[in-house]
């Protein structure tokens, strides 16, 4: 068996990736752009700081991919009522109809992933991801 998992979760995530984008074709909506529309799924008016968090990001790749969200007409950017210098998200209906085609994507993406492992292999799988996590805290080594 293959145990250098540095590589073997780098060529998993570039085919992955690839995989997504040519669902995607025409450049219509990103992965990255589908995680933002998950995020806002779950709490439409999240603040950009927390969309960033939700997303593993920092503000410079959030503000990037918000931008380039809104020029997409995917989701409305508004000010903080409380906090001028804050920035909310908003999904717009255009954001709304993409939010729902990703979910079945991933929903098909995910069921190909788990294909042919049983329940408890992949609870360990997600364990294991998790704990990657755990172990290579954001900000350590930036």
């Amino acid at each position: 068996m293959d145990r250098r998992f540095v590589f073997l979760l780098n060529v998993a995530q570039r085919r992955v990736q690839r995989c997504v984008a040519a669902q995607s074709p025409n450049g219509r909506v990103t992965a990255a752009q589908s995680g933002l529309l998950f995020v806002l799924g779950r709490r439409d008016g999240v603040l950009m700081g927390e969309a960033g968090v939700a997303l593993d990001l920092g503000m410079p790749g959030v503000s990037g991919l918000v931008e380039r969200a809104v020029e997409a007409g995917l989701i409305e950017k508004r000010a903080d009522p409380d906090d001028g210098r804050a920035w909310r998200l908003w999904l717009t209906a255009a954001g709304r109809r993409a939010l729902t085609r990703a979910k079945a994507s991933a929903a098909e993406l995910n069921a190909r992933l788990t294909e042919g492992f049983s329940e408890a292999e992949i609870d360990v799988v997600a364990r294991w991801l998790v704990s990657v996590q755990d172990k290579f805290p954001k900000g350590e080594n930036e």
